[in-house]
This record gives C-alpha cells, sequence and structure tokens, in this order.
C-alpha cells in the first residue's frame, strides 16, 4: 500500500463518516477487509510511521494546550485523531502546530479505535482470531516500527511557561 493509498482510505473514510469517528472505524475495517490481508499489514505500518512522525515537542505541546494536560496514552490517542483527520491537517499541524487553531473546536480529541482497524480488517479477511506474527501489529513491530517503547520524541522540549509564544493561536484559544 503506498502512502497516497493509505492517505485515500482516510479521506473516503473522513468524508463517509461526517465527522463521526466511530463510523469512520468501521467504514476503514469495512475497506480494509475488502483487500488483501498484506496490504491491511502495509496500512498498519503506514499507520505507525505517522505516528511516529507525529511524536514530536511541537504537537505534544499543542495537546496540552488543547486538553490542559499530557500523558502518555492520551497523547497517543491525540496522534491517532491528527492521522485520521487526513493528510493536509496532518501535513499542516506536523510544519504548524498553531494551524490547528483554526479547526479544534473543543478538547479532548482522540481516535484510539484507529489502533485497532487494520487487526479487526485482518481478522474478518483471514478468518484468524488468535494473533501469530502474520498479524498487522507483530509485522509492523518487526519492521522496528513502534510508536511506543523505546520511541524519541523529535524536537526540542519546552516548559509550560513557553506555550503561550510557541503557540499563540491555540493559548488564545484554550490557553487561558
Amino acid at each position: 500500500m503506498t502512502i497516497q493509498e493509505f492517505w485515500q482510505l482516510l479521506a473516503d473514510s473522513k468524508a463517509t463518516a461526517a465527522g463521526d469517528l466511530a463510523r469512520q472505524e468501521q467504514q476503514l475495517i469495512r475497506e480494509l477487509a475488502k483487500l488483501e490481508p498484506a496490504q491491511i499489514v502495509e496500512f498498519e505500518c503506514r499507520l505507525r510511521e505517522c505516528l511516529i512522525e507525529a511524536d514530536d515537542f511541537g504537537i505534544m505541546a499543542a495537546q496540552k494546550i488543547i486538553d490542559g494536560y499530557v500523558s502518555d496514552d492520551p497523547y497517543l490517542y491525540f496522534r491517532c485523531w491528527l492521522v485520521g483527520q487526513g493528510e493536509t491537517l496532518f501535513g499542516n499541524a506536523l510544519r504548524s502546530p498553531d494551524t490547528l487553531a483554526a479547526v479544534v473546536v473543543e478538547p479532548y480529541l482522540e481516535f484510539e479505535a484507529l489502533l485497532y482497524v487494520a487487526t479487526t480488517a485482518f481478522e474478518q479477511r483471514t478468518g484468524q482470531t488468535e494473533e501469530d506474527e502474520t498479524f498487522p501489529r507483530s509485522v509492523a513491530s518487526d519492521r522496528g516500527l513502534d510508536y511506543d517503547f523505546g520511541a524519541v520524541t523529535k524536537g526540542e522540549d519546552w516548559r509550560e511557561e513557553q506555550l503561550p509564544k510557541m503557540l499563540p493561536r491555540l493559548w488564545a484559544k484554550f490557553g487561558g
């Protein structure tokens, strides 16, 4: 699966779901389950590449301002939400996290379910229910695509008092 195909699946599912993340999840599972198992595995790998790419102190600062706190799981689920919003929003946020001020309406943005769509689709497509080394998560981990354990956050760390100047539009909207 090319990166373009990955983003197209996300764009199509987002358009079909009309902002409903549960519907987007189900749409992704339906579409992925139509693909060959190897393509489902590649979707998982592309997702993990994006989650690793988004592991950045600027994205973390944005989540801190939007939600008021940062911890491991919410930070991961926020990055899932970023990916689920599509290529344009994702790319803009990576280049300038402050652009999120124009699109985020309310805090607590998360799309944890995105972490499981490939596994669910793989189970549906193959009929396998017991996870083994052929499952998307296992293959991705074997390729070194771990977004959690041993991951290194990119960029420059920040202190809380730096946030208003670092991300002024987000701070004006959520930080006060």
